[in-house]
């Protein structure tokens, strides 16, 4: 068993938040009627990807029905959809689709987290729950040596970076660097890409457009020294 598995394997036996417990148990007892032959993950959800991954991309939170169903990360809705399509694209991914945590998907000097690691109601994360989550983002990131950039989905995921020193190298910077769809901010060995999230209340609307994304991922190749 590697490093990064034994982490991931005590990651899913977190209890630290009691209301995100609740809630992710919850929904994997009720279900959604579409996945009710579904055997629930219903728990706390580690990275994936390639451990001598250059890129790094750091999401808000799992999916009720996404990765808290499937066990792994944007797995299984609609914007796991979209991201792993532009993965693909870019190289990062072996095949554009992702449907379950057996479904051969495999990624490519890429590295696939989230700020925090349980379901939450509503999509919306407390700062306490943000708090006890912080270690587990530190511990994996002591086993992903060769990361050189940080692709943040959304504003919540670019605060969490910069609250993050084993992600930036120091303590938060003051004042903060505003977040932004192509936003960047270089700290010694380490940049940090803003992005709009893959939500569908971006990408229905236009907000954030598969030639957006693909642009923020060919920057992220850049910055990461491989200009191919």
């Amino acid at each position: 068993m590697s490093a990064l598995e034994a982490l991931a394997d005590e990651l899913a036996e977190c209890r630290r938040c009691p209301r995100l417990v609740a809630w992710r148990e919850q929904v994997a007892r009720e279900k959604r009627a579409a996945f009710r032959d579904w055997d629930y993950w219903g728990r706390p959800i580690p990275g994936f990807g390639d451990p001598d991954a250059r890129v790094l991309v750091l999401g808000l939170a799992p999916a009720a029905h996404g990765a808290n169903r499937t066990g792994r990360i944007f797995t299984g809705d609609r914007s796991g959809d979209f991201l792993f399509a532009a993965l693909h694209r870019e190289g990062y991914a072996n095949q554009p689709t992702s449907v379950s945590a057996g479904d051969g998907l495999a990624l490519l000097d890429c590295f696939i987290t989230a700020a925090v690691r349980c379901a939450p109601p509503a999509n919306k994360p407390l700062p306490r729950e943000r708090a006890n989550c912080a270690s587990w983002l530190e511990l994996e990131l002591e086993l992903l040596p060769r990361l050189a950039v940080v692709v943040c989905l959304g504003a919540f995921a670019w605060e969490a970076a910069l609250r993050t020193p084993a992600l930036i190298g120091r303590d938060a910077p003051r004042p903060r660097p505003g977040f932004g769809h192509g936003a960047e901010w270089h700290d010694g060995d380490r940049v940090l890409l803003g992005c709009f999230h893959p939500s569908q209340q971006n990408t229905f609307t236009g907000k954030l457009t598969p030639e957006m994304i693909d642009a923020v991922l060919a920057r992220a190749r850049e910055l990461s020294g491989d200009p191919a």
